[in-house]
């Protein structure tokens, strides 16, 4: 047992290598030649070498080492990680979400319940309450998950740009009259290689990539190890963080702005958390501190020692440290290892877009799941092309690694990595102190260590904006106001239907006057209420007065779990007497959960059916446990808005005990339903609302809800399309919302 045990664990250690740390082991390829791309300068005395390798080595022990293997990791969502498993844990523990639904009977996850002490600090106690009071906060704390996720998309962007750049720009070292155009034209055909790929899955092009990336850090470290032994074994020194003190005292503002370079060696650095979901903690930890850990600090001093005796190499040190017999196979590996990075960051970005849409902070995309066993491994065809586009974009526009690398670094440090490191720093502050209920002091520890090194960062970064920087913060920004347009959209029109929603009492009793028809077969009917009728269904009786033997009200709800066990994930009950025939069934999903949409159908039926197989066995009416009597009431309850009437005779069909008598035909319901299934099929209604905004509303809000949603909800994926609806069988409703 001990033995698989250790065998999973290095088996999966090994497969990191390709997801996890693809783009932080290739950063050693630009690190130096972007820190001296501004106006540092090398001189006699090896200073500035030193200083610039001590920060290295001082970023690379305290964020990527003792932050996240140590800390971070930690703070796993059930073995889920990333910028939505800290808010989902958040959510989840207290009120400060605003994806949570108002309906929290329907979020109860046995499974998921709090193992952790219930007893609260005074800081956790006022954090609670603080965020409960004002909802601005909630609001702020929401956006500022946006803006984590925005950054990691648009590094998304500049990524593979950069990397592949990067590495196809050592061919020039060997051929220096190459023109640029010819290594600009070699990375667009590598780009588009890359992201063509991509619809096989990373489960057929991945096998590729754990053994590049191990034969990659093994070569750099040999490189470095030759290097440090060949040109300078003094750069040892550099481990003791004098050098940092000295380095500024020397260089001052010029030294602060080349921050912006340093902070390149942690690229990748979220991934180790963000990707946690198709690892373990175990093995990720081993990974980077046996491998890759000591591999990268090998690597910067070994080309830190070939600067100190070769400073004319200064914009070309990484290829130039390579020994002449090994340069084109090392060229080789470094161009495969930078495609191996580039993959890293797609695949993150694939599985944040799924994470949004499915929490309703992204437009509806198609997610196609590669793999049958590996649940996270997903391609969005929509994304991916759209994130070529702009990576050649890029590459054609900026051309000069110079130009990128300024770019890149601003992307990383300003807006991308580093201020997503941040997010992850201040979460874990709420993480700490309101979950984990610890002493506020060793929270604000946390905060104060590694929040001010994010922060210098951040700020040195501000002075690359000019320099290009501005690509990757109109990333950021687009992506952001698209989500949060998005959102406060999808709010408002749920919002519409709930506060419109129409009960089954106040229907039935203009049944007689409208001359209702019932017609065989099944109908499904999608929407976003979970009580009472959604208003599109009340729209569509009212005109035409019909509707099937058997209704069945589904509602999708994405709850702030990664996932929500099979056999938990339906919720069935009555809406009225049994002789109706009308049920509702909630369908709860996590955001991790692969939905089989070409199955549900199926699924549905067989749901009610052992409802109502229940119900003949039993004197429960529902799954969850109520007696018949409870869940009648609540029913009632339900479809009446919540006020406690009594049905009349002509719309219950007769008194409590006739209803009684019904509960010992549940087979007869049964049969019934099956009947009605292969009678007339099952057909699918669900509401294609027109939102606008209403007259009296601001200019702004008239521009984000008529112009940009609008304009998204036409050109992203149809509802019908994204569930597998047939369209043969699809009743689409129109309506006008004005919220």
């Amino acid at each position: 047992m001990v033995a698989n045990f250790y065998k999973t664990t290095l088996c999966l250690a090994y497969q990191s290598l390709g997801i996890v740390y693809g783009d932080l082991s290739i950063s050693p390829i630009y690190v130096y030649k972007s820190t001296f791309s501004g106006d540092m300068r090398l001189y006699e005395e090896d200073h500035e070498i030193l200083g610039v390798l001590s920060m290295v080595f001082w970023t690379l022990t305290i964020i990527p080492l003792c932050k996240y293997i140590i800390f971070v990791l930690g703070a796993d969502d059930n073995g889920e990680g990333g910028t939505f498993a800290l808010y989902s844990l958040l959510c989840r523990h207290s009120r400060m979400g605003l994806l949570n639904t108002v309906h929290l009977e329907h979020e109860h996850i046995p499974s998921y319940s709090s193992v952790l002490s219930t007893k609260d600090t005074r800081m956790s106690s006022l954090i609670r309450k603080f965020f409960e009071k004002h909802k601005s906060s909630k609001i702020v704390l929401l956006l500022v998950v946006f803006i984590g996720v925005g950054m990691i998309i648009g590094d998304g962007i500049l990524t593979p740009t950069m990397s592949v750049l990067s590495a196809v720009y050592g061919i020039r070292i060997k051929a220096p009259d190459l023109h640029e155009n010819y290594t600009v034209l070699i990375a667009c055909i590598i780009l588009v290689g890359l992201f063509a790929l991509q619809h096989f899955g990373t489960h057929k092009v991945g096998f590729l990539f754990a053994p590049i990336m191990l034969t990659w850090l093994l070569c750099i470290c040999g490189v470095g190890i030759y290097n440090i032994f060949r040109w300078n074994p003094g750069v040892i020194r550099a481990l003791s963080p004098y050098y940092i003190y000295n380095f500024f005292k020397i260089t001052g503002r010029v030294g602060w702005s080349s921050l912006g370079g340093i902070v390149l060696c942690i690229t990748g650095t979220e991934a180790m958390f963000a990707d946690l979901g198709h690892f373990s903690k175990l093995s990720i930890r081993f990974a980077f501190t046996a491998l890759v850990y000591p591999c990268l600090v090998l690597a910067y001093m070994g080309e830190a020692a070939y600067l100190s005796k070769h400073k004319t190499d200064l914009h070309s040190s990484f290829y130039m440290a390579i020994p002449e017999v090994m340069f084109w196979p090392v060229f080789i590996i470094a161009t495969l290892a930078s495609v191996v990075g580039s993959q890293a960051i797609i695949s993150a970005t694939f599985s944040i877009v799924s994470q949004c849409r499915a929490l309703q902070c992204f437009p509806r995309v198609k997610i196609k799941h590669t793999s049958n066993q590996i649940h996270g491994q997903i391609y969005i065809p929509e994304v991916n092309w759209m994130l070529m586009v702009l990576c050649l974009a890029v590459v054609i526009g900026f051309r000069d690694t110079r130009m990128i690398g300024h770019a890149y670094a601003f992307a990383f440090t300003g807006l991308a990595g580093v201020t997503v490191m941040f997010i992850t720093t201040c979460l874990m502050f709420l993480i700490i102190s309101t979950v984990w209920k610890q002493k506020v002091l060793v929270a604000f520890l946390f905060l104060v260590t590694f929040g001010s090194l994010e922060l210098l960062y951040i700020s040195a970064c501000l002075g690359k904006v000019h320099h290009g920087g501005w690509l990757p913060l109109l990333f950021a920004l687009l992506i952001v106001s698209l989500m949060s347009i998005w959102n406060y959209g999808t709010v408002k029109k749920d919002a519409y239907e709930l506060d419109n929603k129409v009960s089954l009492d106040r229907l039935l009793s203009i049944g007689p006057s409208l001359g209702i028809a019932r017609v065989p077969g099944i109908c499904l009917v999608y929407s976003n209420v979970a009580f009472g009728l959604p208003p599109m269904f009340a729209h569509f009786v009212t005109n035409f007065p019909a509707f099937h033997h058997t209704l069945i009200f589904v509602t999708l709800k994405s709850l702030m779990i990664p996932k929500v066990p099979v056999g938990e994930r339906f919720l069935v009950n009555r809406i009225g007497p049994p002789e109706l025939s009308i049920f509702r069934c909630i369908v709860r999903y996590g955001y991790k959960d692969v939905r089989d949409f070409y199955n549900f159908e199926t699924q549905l039926v067989e749901k009610v059916a052992e409802f109502l197989k229940q119900e003949s066995n039993s004197d429960e009416m529902a799954v969850r446990g109520q007696s018949p009597n409870q869940t009648y009431e609540a029913t009632r309850n339900e479809v009446c808005g919540g006020s406690a009437v009594r049905w009349s005779d002509e719309v219950s069909g007769g008194s409590n005990e006739q209803w009684r008598d019904e509960i010992g035909s549940g087979e007869q319901w049964m049969k019934k339903l099956m009947e009605a299934r292969e009678a007339g099929g099952v057909a699918y209604m669900m509401g294609n609302p027109y939102v606008v905004a209403s007259e009296v509303s601001p200019f702004l809000k008239k521009f984000a809800i008529d112009i940009v949603y609008g304009f998204l909800r036409r050109n992203c994926r149809r509802p019908a399309i994204a569930l597998g609806i047939p369209h043969a069988s699809l009743i689409e409703v129109g309506m006008l919302y004005k919220v």
